[in-house]
């Protein structure tokens, strides 16, 4: 963290689709010169301004024109905040200098990252370098992955008291969802694509769900690639559209947590369609439909759910660990709003004031936001955010 900055909090890309939505929850939230002091960056100080002016912001919201493009203009943005927290993506195209430039300066840096090999391509090009600087960087601060790997660390906590140990296995099952996806996630997508089709590197870290623990390669993990019935919760299940990023994460944080889940745990993602003839037949549909987050005539960047669709979504994911005598523990996290977007502005928003409010002792490096925060942000997002974490009986 970089204590001689003027403001807790840089937003950058506050013109942008996510951006605008983070910098309303600040607004509303914080204000200005509250408990967290925050400032707005993007690239033109118009739209920056009518940004401003659109969501209700005081006129003397601090504003710096910064670009990804400009070495000189990200160098003098970092040293203003404490953190940096950003929504330009693809991150792969747009976030590789100031991710350099924060663990350059020291400064913290978020960002809302579902990109596996950038993300890997960053931890063995900064991670050294963040340590030496103190630079905190975080990604996937959003529904990528917050609420699977802090769903996690929750339920493991239950299966230390219930167990006597931490559980070994762990299921994470989606049973419910509404909400749409950006085209921003649409870019991101296409962006890795793109990527996989020039280097076949690229492909071998995004099949690898040890792509994020350098160094470390665990036992064989579930694919969650096709239907199946799952036994442990009496139901069918469907392949899941973000597991592909938030395993690799929550065994980064296994693995950051000094492999307090252990280095023989095992983890996966899917979607939960229900029991019988008519689950089977909805896991097999929803596997075939595939990922659905692009393609001609979907979303472009800078478009999103309406307001009405943001406020109407929600989220519910069961987390089940099983102990060695068969016995399971259960929790639950769920989410108010649309998990993209409603949902993921409140959630970075307040990763990034847990960031420098409350986690001093967070030492630099590359982190995952449940490993650095752990308990404290799962306070943060039950008081503010509209996330719930609670233990239920099995």
């Amino acid at each position: 963290m970089n204590p001689a900055a003027e403001f807790d909090i840089i937003v950058y890309g506050a013109s942008g689709y996510t951006g605008r939505l983070v910098e309303e929850y600040l607004a509303k939230r914080y204000g200005v010169g509250g408990e967290v002091t925050w400032e707005m960056a993007g690239r033109s100080a118009d739209k920056l301004a009518a940004v401003r002016d659109e969501i209700g912001a005081p006129a003397d919201t601090p504003l710096v024109v910064a670009d990804a493009d400009d070495a000189a203009s990200l160098e003098a943005m970092v040293k203003r905040g404490k953190a940096i927290l950003t929504t330009v993506g693809p991150y792969q195209l747009y976030g590789s200098a100031l991710v350099a430039a924060c663990a350059r300066a020291g400064t913290d840096y978020l960002d809302l990252c579902g990109e596996p090999a950038w993300m890997r391509k960053m931890i063995d090009a900064h991670d050294a370098e963040a340590k030496a600087s103190g630079a905190r960087i975080l990604f996937s601060c959003g529904f990528d992955s917050i609420p699977f790997e802090l769903g996690t660390w929750f339920v493991q906590q239950e299966a230390r008291r219930a167990f006597g140990a931490p559980a070994s296995r762990v299921k994470g099952r989606v049973r419910g969802m509404k909400g749409g996806f950006s085209g921003g996630t649409a870019a991101s997508l296409k962006a890795t694509m793109a990527a996989a089709m020039q280097d076949p590197g690229v492909i071998e870290l995004l099949r690898d769900p040890f792509a994020q623990t350098p160094g470390f390669t665990g036992p064989e993990q579930p694919l969650g690639a096709a239907p199946e019935h799952d036994p442990d919760i009496d139901a069918w299940v469907a392949p899941f559209v973000m597991a592909a990023i938030n395993t690799r994460n929550v065994h980064r944080s296994n693995a950051l947590l000094g492999h307090a889940y252990g280095r023989d745990f095992v983890y996966d993602e899917m979607l939960i369609t229900g029991p019988g003839d008519e689950g089977e037949a909805a896991a097999k549909a929803v596997a075939s439909a595939g990922p659905g987050l692009g393609g001609e005539g979907g979303p472009q960047p800078g478009e999103g759910p309406t307001k009405e669709e943001r406020e109407s979504g929600f989220f519910d994911v069961l987390f089940v660990a099983l102990g060695p005598d068969g016995r399971q523990v259960r929790a639950a996290v769920g989410g108010d709003k649309d998990p993209g977007y409603g949902s993921t502005s409140k959630m970075i928003g307040e990763t990034a004031a847990c960031l420098v409010k409350d986690a001093p002792e967070v030492a630099g490096g590359i982190w995952t936001p449940g490993a650095a925060l752990r308990g404290k942000l799962v306070d943060r997002l039950q008081a503010n955010a509209g996330l719930t974490f609670r233990v239920e009986s099995a």
